[in-house]
């Protein structure tokens, strides 16, 4: 299998960790050697109430049983999706009302940029330095690391950046800026969260000038942080609220979120403004309904925070030099590369799965199911505390 798996499908990198997936449950993925694997990634912050949840699962069988794909977005009322849609304004501020529901987070990104492209009737959009939104032309474009997108010019014109908690260049938005993009937690430049009331400066900013804030909520949404939706945590709502990763716990989903007047910009001149074709596919928002509905009705969400805790408690090391960010989003910044690089394959090895992050080569990516369980947690860390005695 792992020689079709190289042979025949699409490689990311020249070494990929090729792990031959079984089945996977709860925080555990299980290998065809019948090995059990500790997930402390979660499929990269996707797999929000871990794997194969029983309500998602009920979910998604009931809707595939009923009907699937029947039409392209927007044209057919399908209830899963009309339900989460629902549910997800009662659940955000009275501005956040309608949502458009895509395949992807850079998808949405890319409908939310050309959403503020045309609603203001501007051009510029800024973003920052070590941004990552995704990889398609457009979200690739607000990628501030020319390292990762030098090799795929020309791309999208009229982006500029500005650095992330970096007060003194607000000044850079304009009247002539559309949107200002930003995550409210930095991810792949290693779980940056915002200072000073920064969030807060850029919205005061984007309402003098015009501009509309767009915070890609894609990796901290959906209860990671230890509320729905990062933002809430610094007194800032956005226009457009971009998200996906964590929505349906595991299936692919994205979506973007703003005021029904900012969203009718994509209905005329032209029409079709933005167009998918398996965007609200009907099982997969009724995986999001489940996913939403568990998160809303149990404690999942507060209690990120304690497992934040006890993970800071746990992992305390000379070689940990820090712990960034908020509730199940932590990177653990190490003394360099080459004991990161030791660490997650070490870890690998003994059947806990840790992952490295986009721009930061000194960190270690935890970011377990919202659904990890104390003893999960204590598990995990003994392996990572084990490892660095070692080195």
């Amino acid at each position: 299998m792992k020689s079709d798996f190289l042979k025949y499908q699409a490689q990311t990198t020249p070494h990929p960790l090729g792990m031959e997936v079984s089945k996977a449950k709860g925080s555990y993925i299980y290998d065809t050697e019948g090995n059990k694997h500790l997930d402390f990634v979660a499929g990269v912050s996707a797999c929000s109430l871990g794997h194969c949840h029983p309500k998602v699962v009920k979910a998604v069988q009931q809707q595939a049983e009923r009907y699937m794909h029947v039409m392209v977005y927007g044209e057919y009322v399908q209830s899963p999706a009309v339900n989460y849609a629902g549910l997800l304004a009662k659940s955000l501020p009275h501005n956040l009302e309608t949502t458009y529901l895509v395949n992807s987070g850079t998808e949405a990104i890319e409908g939310a940029i050309k959403m503020a492209r045309r609603h203001t009737g501007r051009s510029e959009i800024i973003a920052a330095h070590n941004a990552y939104h995704g990889n398609t032309m457009g979200s690739l474009s607000l990628m501030g690391y020319e390292e990762r997108k030098s090799t795929f010019r020309p791309l999208i014109p009229d982006v500029s950046f500005i650095h992330f908690n970096a007060e003194i260049e607000l000044e850079r938005i304009t009247k002539k800026t559309a949107c200002v993009v930003l995550e409210t937690i930095q991810g792949g430049a290693g779980f940056i969260l915002p200072r000073n009331g920064y969030l807060k400066k850029v919205r005061k900013k984007c309402d003098e000038t015009g501009a509309l804030l767009i915070l890609d909520e894609i990796q901290p949404g959906f209860g990671r942080t230890g509320k729905l939706f990062a933002f809430e945590h610094f007194d800032c709502v956005p226009d457009i609220l971009v998200m996906g990763k964590g929505m349906a716990s595991g299936l692919p989903v994205g979506a973007f979120t703003s005021s029904h007047k900012i969203m009718k910009s994509l209905q005329e001149r032209p029409k079709l403004g933005h167009i998918t074709t398996f965007g609200g596919n009907p099982v997969v928002a009724a995986a999001s309904l489940a996913t939403l509905t568990e998160l809303l009705n149990t404690s999942l969400i507060q209690d990120t925070l304690k497992k934040e805790k006890l993970f800071r408690k746990l992992l305390v090391h000379s070689k940990i030099k820090e712990i960034r960010g908020k509730g199940l989003m932590l990177a653990l910044i190490l003394e360099n590369e080459e004991v990161t690089n030791k660490v997650v394959l070490l870890a690998k090895q003994k059947n806990l799965i840790l992952f490295w992050l986009l721009f930061e080569p000194k960190a270690v990516r935890i970011s377990p199911p919202l659904t990890i369980c104390e003893a999960e947690i204590k598990e995990g860390c003994a392996i990572i505390l084990q490892i660095l005695n070692a080195l």
